[in-house]
């Protein structure tokens, strides 16, 4: 009796666990842009430290997005990492390795929709050319991003794109200098996921404590500053709303689609 006993307890254990709810695999619905920024292959902390808040800052002046004012920094072997869908690598010096535990985290991220900016920003200021060398930073990170999606390859984004529309009407792309006229992108399931700027977006946001923009804009100076922060707005707005100017929907409503739909 005291063996069927234990055998009906352990019966009833196993169907209340398999009942409990599970976590869910989707990011977390704070609803806020946060320029988090990355924290892999050797970096401590973004290139333009102070470029993430005035991101945010100028996102909440320019627009009825809500923004964190102070964002936050995650590693990639962190599980934090999904937490939110956006990530923000900003750096001017050569990455080391990604190491399995950063590669795995990456891939989870990548799988529930998450967009990675690769900011460049040890490009040289006189990349004004369509084809610019890219720095250590911007070579090492695309040979990086390679190993974590090995499937596809970065295209050029058309100049149609969401990303030139999704707040501001832009013509091109530009940065602290005026680099290529687009952006590279990594598209998967015809959604963008990792954007490569050779442009140093982040050195054009920058600004101290003192309220003084921190790098030089150039060669285009304070208008192409103005068009660098647009198309950081647009950033934002596209990881808010995906397809927002293409859909006309609501962006809560297509936040919680876009997650929905690339959970496996």
């Amino acid at each position: 009796m005291k063996r069927a006993a234990l055998l009906s307890f352990a019966l009833a254990v196993v169907v209340l666990v398999a009942a409990l709810p599970r976590p869910a695999k989707a990011f977390g619905d704070v609803g806020a842009f946060d320029p988090r920024g990355l924290l892999a292959g050797g970096t401590t902390g973004p290139a333009r430290a102070s470029a993430g808040a005035r991101w945010s800052w100028e996102l909440v002046q320019r627009t009825s997005a809500p923004a964190r004012l102070k964002p936050t920094n995650v590693r990639a072997d962190d599980p934090a990492v999904v937490d939110a869908p956006f990530l923000w690598w900003s750096g001017d010096t050569a990455l080391s390795p990604l190491t399995p535990g950063e590669i795995a985290g990456l891939r989870k991220f990548f799988a529930l929709g998450g967009v990675l900016l690769v900011d460049d920003a040890g490009v040289a200021d006189d990349s004004s050319s369509e084809s610019p060398k890219p720095s250590a930073f911007g070579r090492t990170a695309r040979t990086e991003i390679a190993r974590v999606l090995p499937d596809t390859s970065p295209i050029p984004l058309a100049a149609d794109h969401v990303l030139f529309k999704s707040y501001y009407l832009l013509k091109r792309a530009e940065g602290r200098v005026a680099g290529p006229k687009t952006l590279d992108a990594i598209v998967r399931g015809g959604q963008t996921q990792v954007v490569f700027s050779a442009h140093d977006l982040g050195g054009a946001l920058a600004r101290g404590a003192t309220g003084a923009w921190e790098n030089p804009v150039v060669p285009g100076g304070d208008l192409q500053r103005e068009r660098a922060i647009r198309l950081a707005v647009n950033v934002a707005m596209y990881v808010l709303c995906s397809n927002y100017k293409d859909d006309q929907v609501h962006a809560p409503f297509l936040m919680r689609r876009r997650a929905g739909a690339l959970i496996p």
